[in-house]
């Protein structure tokens, strides 16, 4: 039985998207395991469970976590806990300009939920800080998804091998 990954991802404008789907291609070439991509208002408890391991991707808006992912954690976060523990994650958020506060707000639910993360979570920073450009479609730039398929591509292949 191959393993699972869940890539739980939001996006409004398109960079987060780009960004999972990249990590998400990237997870299905590096090995056997089961990708499932979920958009994070359609996520239920029973997605987290029946996966063994997590990628997160979403927006900065107003220096947190897209509203929409943190509802999907809001709905989610009792339901699993306890239930979960030690399973390896990662997230890749999407930032306006900082990005740090929702690094730390997703990292700090994942802490909650005592998953293993085993990487460093990337900011990327579309320099978006006009109205217009924070509300455009986002263009995430090579190098951002190159990134993220790396990403995608670590936690498959550490899922298969079992090394997390």
């Amino acid at each position: 039985m191959s393993k699972s990954l869940a890539i739980v991802w939001y996006s409004r404008t398109g960079g987060s998207r780009q960004l999972a789907e990249a990590a998400r291609d990237a997870a299905r070439e590096a090995g056997d395991v089961a990708v499932r991509f979920l958009k994070a208002e359609e996520t239920q408890a029973e997605d987290l469970l029946s996966a063994d391991g997590y990628l997160f991707a979403c927006p900065e808006n107003l220096a947190a976590i897209a509203g929409v992912m943190k509802a999907m954690f809001d709905r989610t976060y009792y339901e699993v806990l306890g239930q979960i523990e030690g399973r390896p994650y990662a997230a890749i958020v999407c930032a306006g300009s900082d990005g740090e506060n929702a690094r730390r707000q997703l990292e700090r639910i994942c802490t909650g939920w005592r998953l293993k993360r085993v990487a460093d979570t990337p900011i990327v920073n579309v320099a978006a800080q006009t109205k217009e450009e924070i509300l455009a479609e986002k263009v995430i730039e090579e190098r951002d998804l190159e990134s993220a398929r790396e990403l995608g591509a670590t936690l498959a292949a550490g899922l298969e091998m079992g090394v997390f």
